[in-house]
């Protein structure tokens, strides 16, 4: 419903922008175009991660929404760098402006890009895909309302002027909003470890769990934009770990599993059970020795 809205908005832009010869129409036009595009890239790779995992992609197509922020963020900044540009060609070549058609045009905007934004609200908190979506939505409302504020200053005063400058405006609040977000999806395709978990803090909570002497080989990174996986060695004491249900390593396993989902929100943990610390430069053997039977690796 949101893309709906927003196409039919769109259409109407680029129609009396381009009949009111109003720049800060067409940008914000070419910006909501980037978003509906962005809605429905989100939608499709939503949809993708839902897929089984089969041979050849073992997670599935899970990643597929951190590609889909990703390309979102890069195709936001090439929209705008664009609309900033033809922005300085109408400083240097100002051209006529209807005020109030572009204050009827941008105030209708608010209203459908304000909508668009309360449907993606509740989605937003546990998904970037759709939180991205979401900001751009409230952006988009809040610079409609600097293009109202625009073409009623243009109509009560005549400074076609304002039409680029507020142009330039919208462009650099455009890409300082989106930044921050490029940051975010570039690093999680990089397998940087997620916003809001500490590394040091997950040692330090597997440290603290009976029986876990060290701790080494830690990764953590985003499986997709509401996933994280996490592989890890743990040297553990011998002797099995305090409890009535203690039942050694696998009993271990579960207890770090929980730990790192209730805390971490980390739900893919893969965890290798040592006796010993293997060398940081080498891998550590699949068994801890070789008179103890079969490797101690788990995912829980």
């Amino acid at each position: 419903m949101g893309m709906a809205l927003n196409t039919i908005y769109i259409v109407g832009e680029v129609v009396w922008g381009l009949r009111a010869h109003a720049l800060a129409l067409l940008a914000d036009a070419g910006h909501n175009l980037s978003d509906v595009l962005g809605l429905g890239v989100a939608w499709l790779t939503t949809v993708l991660a839902r897929r089984s995992p089969s041979a050849r992609f073992t997670y599935g197509l899970k990643r597929s929404t951190i590609l889909s922020a990703l390309g979102n963020a890069i195709l936001i900044l090439l929209v705008t760098g664009g609309i900033a540009w033809e922005a300085i060609l109408r400083l240097l070549h100002p051209a006529p402006v209807a005020g109030w058609t572009v204050t009827i045009v941008a105030a209708i905007g608010i209203a459908v890009n304000g909508g668009t934004a309360l449907l993606l609200m509740r989605g937003s908190e546990d998904d970037m895909n759709v939180r991205g979506a979401f900001l751009h939505m409230v952006y988009d409302a809040l610079l409609a309302l600097a293009v109202v504020l625009t073409g009623i200053a243009i109509a009560l005063t005549g400074r076609m002027i304002l039409d680029p400058l507020v142009s330039l405006f919208v462009s650099a609040v455009i890409i300082a909003g989106t930044w921050s977000f490029l940051r975010g999806a570039l690093g999680m395709a990089l397998d940087a470890v997620p916003a809001g978990i500490d590394p040091a803090a997950v040692t330090t909570a597997l440290l603290g769990l009976d029986g876990v002497r060290d701790v080494h080989h830690l990764h953590i990174w985003a499986l997709s934009t509401t996933e994280t996986a996490l592989t890890a060695h743990i040297v553990a004491d011998p002797a099995p770990v305090s409890g009535a249900e203690a039942a050694g390593p696998d009993f271990l396993l579960k207890r770090a599993a929980e730990m790192l989902a209730a805390r971490f929100d980390i739900d893919h943990p893969t965890l290798q059970i040592e006796r010993t610390a293997c060398a940081a430069h080498m891998t550590c053997p699949g068994r801890a020795d070789a008179q103890d039977g079969p490797p101690l690796n788990g995912s829980p």
